[in-house]
């Protein structure tokens, strides 16, 4: 069956906004306002809700009672619990990975470190961030645990805002090394290695943010759209 139109727009903007927050575009606490969204977009107010409400029900955005909706912000006790969380099921899936992974998988991840180096290289470094995280994704993706795959790509998301607050620039990236050597464990099939160094990345990932509490600068939606 085909879907409505309407349900196409709004999902086609959330995505759209989505990528802009994830690559940091759009920071934690930018306002969204429906009239400018509809207007960038083309759409009604209708379509913009529809997809508002999309992007708060995977917790990338706060709807407020009279004041609209708005980039979420993650706590200081979000920001931990999202990287605890992340600590205890990303190394046991790493192993999982390990015991399924398919040269084509291995070409996939190969891109994604690719990109992600690109990325930086031109300066990029929301883009970096958002393939970075993808990285885990596509790890999880290939662990073929379908229900722990839809936490950890909820929780990569949540990540993006986290980072977006907390991070001390550069040192919140992943480590230009740790990619590779998880890439060249997944390859080998070693699951135990794996399993320590995806342990060993997310502490040190974890420990490169600055969890003391700060406000990033909300960014003019027009601009952040055009990425």
């Amino acid at each position: 069956m085909t879907r409505p139109r309407m349900e196409n727009s709004a999902d086609e903007i959330a995505a759209s906004l989505a990528h802009a927050i994830h690559e940091h575009r759009l920071a934690p606490g930018s306002k969204l306002s429906e009239d400018e969204v509809g207007e960038i977009f083309g759409v009604s107010r209708t379509v913009v809700r529809a997809a508002l409400q999309r992007l708060s029900h995977s917790r990338l955005v706060e709807l407020k009672r009279n004041h609209g909706a708005f980039v979420a912000q993650p706590s200081l006790r979000e920001a931990r619990e999202v990287f605890e969380a992340r600590a205890l099921l990303e190394p046991r899936t790493a192993r999982s990975a390990a015991e399924r992974i398919t040269q084509a998988d291995i070409a996939i991840l190969e891109r994604h470190i690719a990109d992600e180096h690109e990325a930086l290289d031109k300066g990029l470094t929301g883009r970096a961030l958002y393939l970075s995280g993808q990285f885990h994704v596509e790890i999880a993706r290939i662990a073929d645990q379908a229900t722990v795959a839809e936490f950890i790509t909820q929780l990569v998301a949540r990540s993006s805002l986290v980072i977006a607050l907390y991070w001390q620039r550069r040192a919140a990236l992943c480590e230009s090394h740790a990619h590779h050597a998880l890439l060249r464990a997944l390859a080998a099939r070693d699951g135990a290695r794996a399993e320590d160094l995806m342990k060993e990345h997310l502490v040190t990932l974890m420990t490169s943010l600055d969890l003391r509490g700060r406000n990033a600068v909300p960014t003019s939606l027009r601009e952040a759209l055009r990425g």
